[in-house]
């Protein structure tokens, strides 16, 4: 099969041939129709993961078909239409078993702990548990934004940020991910202020429906970007979120927050680019919360499956740009800058 692969960290990908994969014992090969390229491969790509050992192909967000399964797999056949969570979990640990497979403590990641989906086909380990069934009316862009991006918004607004409606929720960083915090925030009723340094970014913002668009090139720093939030927002925000994972955009997040408001670290912040500086002193005194969000997994994916087929969250709006895996390698390598916002979409 074709695929994108880097055989050293930082070095410039390359479009080749590579052996096909086959299905291991409780797993399925998947046939890549659309996969998104995402800040999380760009990081894997820079060696900020643990996990990846080159050569490595990245993608870790995908829609496809079933094209082979491994003995033992009950509930899938070739010709499914599926996608996966972007955390694959081993379905037997105690985390799994409470329900928590977002965090599993034996999980894979596709373009993580093993070779993902910048290739015409993919590996999905422990299928019955991680594979998620596709709605016949939704096609596989829409769906390919749902793997990382969306699901990881609808959890961290919804499930961990428990958003409700009238409330002012901050999104700091407009790329995928915000977009998504920004459309799913929207749609519970709350209200949004979206900050960005990409005016491209903003626009779309503002055309979901942001009622405030900061942009950050205007203003000096983490301390002045919350100052401008809150008066936003007369008080502070109930939920902010670092949608991107920076530095800057943690510190900014937790500062824009009102009394008692609610944290939610979406961005990755990888312990190799040193750890960010937590206003701990406000977390006290305003009595904050903090909560991470990892994803989501495949045992949720119905509800926001439904509310997707039913037109109220639109995932294929925020795909702003569609390649080719040719067109791969240039982009990975650009990702590190500001970008004009939505998602990027790949078809092998």
């Amino acid at each position: 099969m074709r695929a994108v692969i880097f055989d050293e960290f930082g070095a410039p990908p390359q479009v080749r041939d590579v052996p096909d994969p086959t299905p291991p014992a409780g797993g399925a090969v998947v046939r890549v129709e659309a996969t998104g390229l995402c800040r999380s491969d760009w990081h894997g790509w820079q060696g900020h993961d643990p996990d990846v050992v080159v050569p490595h192909v990245p993608g870790h967000e995908f829609a496809g078909v079933v094209t082979a399964v491994g003995d033992g797999v009950r509930g899938w056949r070739p010709g499914d239409r599926v996608t996966a969570p972007f955390v694959c979990a081993c379905g037997r640990c105690p985390s799994c078993q409470a329900g928590d497979q977002q965090v599993c403590e034996r999980q894979s990641q596709p373009g993580f702990t093993h070779w993902g989906s910048f290739a015409e086909y993919v590996t999905v380990r422990d299928a019955d548990v991680n594979l998620v069934r596709l709605p016949d009316e939704l096609d596989f862009p829409a769906a390919a934004a749902l793997g990382c991006r969306f699901a990881t918004a609808f959890r961290a607004v919804v499930g961990q940020g428990r958003v409700a409606a009238g409330e002012w929720v901050a999104v700091h960083g407009c790329g995928g991910v915000g977009l998504s915090a920004v459309m799913i925030a929207l749609a519970c009723g709350a209200r949004v202020v979206a900050v960005d340094v990409a005016p491209g970014a903003l626009d779309l913002a503002r055309r979901l429906g942001a009622a405030v668009c900061l942009d950050g090139r205007t203003l000096d720093g983490p301390d002045a970007v919350a100052e401008a939030v809150r008066e936003a927002t007369g008080g502070g925000a109930h939920l902010s979120l670092d949608a991107l994972g920076s530095h800057a955009t943690c510190t900014a997040s937790v500062r824009s927050l009102r009394r008692r408001g609610r944290h939610v670290q979406v961005g990755l912040l990888p312990a190799a680019q040193g750890h960010p500086v937590v206003p701990m002193d406000l977390v006290i005194a305003y009595e904050l919360e903090l909560r991470g969000s990892h994803g989501m997994p495949a045992h949720a994916y119905p509800e926001l499956l439904r509310l997707v087929t039913a037109g109220v969250l639109r995932p294929a709006a925020l795909v702003t740009r569609t390649i080719g895996l040719a067109d791969v390698p240039h982009a990975l390598a650009t990702m590190d800058g500001p970008t004009g916002g939505g998602m990027c979409l790949i078809r092998p």
